[in-house]
């Protein structure tokens, strides 16, 4: 009966002990209840988010069950992209406020998402590359090209020109278009490209060169009749004439027949 009634008072005091000093946790303990880190909780911290409680006579922080709670409210608020900036006030807001908080936040991240699936769609035209940045005209414009047989790397430096043409002389772009489609009706036109394209990887000095120059030079002399854009061809001869050191020729050698052509 001794050892009996011996053992409840101090069962007894030690649990009131426990109630009187409430659940008490260290920062790891407390880190893994909310489901964070410790590096985390020391930047909530810093940041003046979570109160930091003083060390205890042991050295250690201890925490109560309370700062579990405002640890998750904190750590709930910052996965949904609220700013830490924002998260005291919305923790220390009355519940009408906190509502028109969270309506407001919420109205941000749909803004973010519409944003982002615009971006996700312009990722997805990149494929296609001049479908991103050129009417659907000149696009079905260099498709025909392709359909022709015109090599990748020519429609690709005739889309460059394209872009160039759109930055820099963009009121002619409707009526290039309907010229470039009346050309390519021409057998002539898509011969000449197709002759254009077999030159690429020639010596510049190929005689062939020579006959290719003397054919382009009199399409071009049809072609540019009243024409008022020399900037522009400038600009796009220069683009194309860095592909292949034969185009180089071809353009410099029709450049200067032009010059020639011009002066008195």
């Amino acid at each position: 009966m001794t050892s009996s009634t011996g053992l409840v008072p101090r069962l007894g005091t030690a649990a009131s002990h426990e109630d009187r000093r409430g659940t008490v946790l260290t920062i790891s303990q407390l880190a893994a209840a909310a489901g964070v880190t410790v590096r985390t909780v020391r930047h909530y911290h810093h940041v003046g988010l979570l109160p930091e409680p003083e060390r205890d006579a042991s050295g250690y922080r201890r925490y109560g069950a309370q700062a579990v709670v405002d640890l998750i409210r904190i750590r709930t608020l910052a996965d949904a992209g609220v700013p830490l900036a924002r998260i005291d006030a919305l923790l220390h807001a009355q519940p009408a406020e906190f509502a028109e908080a969270v309506t407001e936040i919420d109205a941000e991240l749909q803004c973010k998402i519409d944003q982002l699936t615009e971006y996700r769609r312009r990722i997805a035209q990149l494929a296609g590359g001049e479908r991103l940045v050129l009417p659907p005209e000149v696009v079905a414009l260099l498709d025909r090209m392709r359909g022709l047989g015109i090599s990748e790397l020519r429609v690709r430096l005739e889309r460059d020109a394209w872009i160039l043409m759109q930055a820099l002389d963009p009121h002619v772009m409707p009526q290039r278009i309907r010229d470039k489609n009346a050309a390519f009706d021409d057998p002539e036109t898509t011969r000449l490209y197709l002759a254009c394209d077999q030159s690429v990887d020639w010596d510049p000095h190929d005689p062939r060169l020579d006959r290719l120059i003397d054919d382009l030079d009199a399409w071009e002399i049809e072609q540019e009749r009243g024409s008022s854009r020399p900037g522009l061809l400038k600009l796009v001869s220069s683009r194309i004439s860095e592909a292949s050191p034969a185009w180089q020729r071809i353009i410099e050698a029709l450049a200067h027949r032009a010059e020639q052509r011009d002066t008195p």
